[in-house]
């Protein structure tokens, strides 16, 4: 009999990021939805306090969006990481190994990110909408 056509059993679970390509854990691996909240969250606030030295002394407001938006662009196409993806050790994934993001990519990802809805709607993997749509991941830099 053919084990390929026969059901996986019950109590084996679905690897996170199997379907993408990717180990089930350590680097390479896709992060968690904590880790990536983790490093949009320093994001936000480097963006902040970066926007308040030029607003000071009033309140950077929705001026930080623009900081986040522009930071996060040049960092994703220099880098491949944000300063807080770098602090947390997790990095963009390109969908194609070896090859740098296009900078259509990092716009289109980085405006579905500061709509911050599409972030909070994951698929099975735990990927947002935004890295769907522009076929990347937020994956483990190191263990």
């Amino acid at each position: 009999m053919d084990m390929a056509s026969e059901p996986a059993p019950a109590s084996q679970d679905r690897v996170r990021g199997a379907a993408l390509g990717l180990p089930g854990q350590g680097p390479g691996s896709l992060a968690t939805f904590g880790q990536r909240i983790g490093a949009f969250l320093v994001d936000a606030i480097a963006s902040a306090l970066v926007t308040g030295l030029v607003t000071a002394p009033g309140l950077p407001g929705n001026w930080s969006l623009l900081t986040f938006g522009v930071m996060t662009v040049v960092f994703l196409l220099v880098t491949g990481q944000t300063p807080g993806m770098r602090l947390l050790g997790l990095r963009l994934a390109h969908p194609q190994q070896g090859r740098r993001l296009a900078l259509w990519r990092a716009v289109v990802r980085t405006g579905l990110l500061v709509l911050l809805v599409p972030a909070l709607v994951v698929d099975g993997d735990g990927r947002g909408l935004h890295d769907r749509l522009t076929d990347t991941a937020v994956i483990r830099d190191r263990a």
